[in-house]
């Protein structure tokens, strides 16, 4: 049995992960700690475990094994350093941290410290993303051009129990958050478009403020490529009924696939005449096991999310580019970024 603490639930999948470690067989949740003592008091009574007011404290027990990290994300680096330091395996919510600079301290302490660390990137175990690679993979498109994801909520639009959206509040905090909608949901689209399409050369966005906060609630990257292929990754928190979105573009054929009927439709030049004269749905696998899953079985394994590491390093390298750009109104190549 992995022994869990929880640390933090500000994020708003933390009750999510929670309610996995304790239904796995693997896991269950002893303790608690919360930057925000109050709330995490109450989570620790409501589960009838321990609460440490003290990280360090937490840490040290010898009765932990594994931490799930739900903290805000200006506090990832701190947190994570430390709990790798403390020989505890580690759970996080996207992104690792907003910087390269920071992801890369936090890796290289998990590697230091010999622990397992996964970061829940959900979408890379969905059904349509399987079958999205094995279409790229068997060259049914020809050569890739163009790669356009969207996901969109109206989690900042008005409703009538709430004049702000049914966000919280704290979603809206440059500081703790890192930025808006690009960093909390344009991080989705943004690595699949870098496991579609690989690692770009440059970022350029463009950020709006449509309900006025400090972090944009409309945003748009764009990822550059040298062999002239582009990457769009759409995100905002001002859209009602917006599907999420996903299209990929080639020399030789298009797939396209939204949530609004959850159909991949695929037409190719590569299978014949026919294939070639309309969309064709596509039959779609199953599903992968979740990211926390995985981490359970990288600790009882020993094993090593070496895939899940990288993508989630590059998509921090992503969102960093793309809050630069959007700040200075240029496009920042990632060879730039601060190591």
């Amino acid at each position: 049995m992995i022994r869990v603490a929880m640390l933090s639930f500000w994020h708003v999948h933390a009750r999510d992960y929670a309610k996995q470690a304790t239904e796995h067989p693997g896991t269950e949740i002893v303790a608690v700690w919360d930057e925000q003592p109050e709330r995490g008091r109450k989570e620790a009574e409501a589960r009838g475990v321990r609460f440490y007011d003290n990280l360090s404290e937490l840490l040290a027990q010898k009765d932990i094994d594994g931490v799930i990290v739900d903290t805000p994300t200006n506090l990832h680096r701190d947190v994570m350093v430390a709990a790798a330091k403390a020989g505890k395996h580690i759970f996080t919510e996207k992104v690792v941290a907003t910087t390269l600079k920071e992801c890369n301290e936090i890796i290289a302490a998990v590697e230091e410290a010999g622990v397992k660390l996964t970061v829940s990137l959900p979408r890379l175990n969905h059904s349509y993303t399987l079958a999205v690679q094995e279409i790229i993979a068997q060259g049914l498109l020809g050569d890739i051009t163009l790669v356009r994801n969207r996901l969109s909520h109206n989690g900042a639009i008005p409703t009538p129990n709430s004049a702000n959206g049914w966000l919280p509040a704290h979603f809206y905090n440059a500081e703790q958050c890192g930025g808006g909608a690009m960093i909390d949901l344009g991080c989705h689209p943004m690595y699949l478009a870098r496991l579609f399409l690989g690692v770009p050369e440059s970022v350029t966005a463009n950020y709006g403020y449509v309900t006025g906060r400090e972090v944009e609630d409309n945003a748009v990257s764009v990822l550059s490529y040298s062999n002239g292929a582009l990457a769009i990754v759409e995100a905002g928190f001002v859209n009602r009924f917006s599907p999420f979105v996903v299209e990929v573009h080639g020399t030789e054929g298009s797939l396209l696939y939204s949530t609004h009927d959850n159909k991949l439709l695929l037409r190719t030049s590569k299978l014949g005449e026919e294939a070639s004269k309309e969309w064709k749905v596509q039959e779609l696998p199953a599903e992968k096991s979740s990211a926390f899953k995985q981490w359970v079985a990288h600790v009882e394994q020993g094993t090593t999310a070496t895939e899940n590491i990288a993508l989630a390093l590059d998509l921090t390298r992503l969102m960093e580019a793309s809050n630069l750009s959007a700040a200075s109104g240029s496009a920042i190549k990632l060879t730039d970024l601060q190591r």
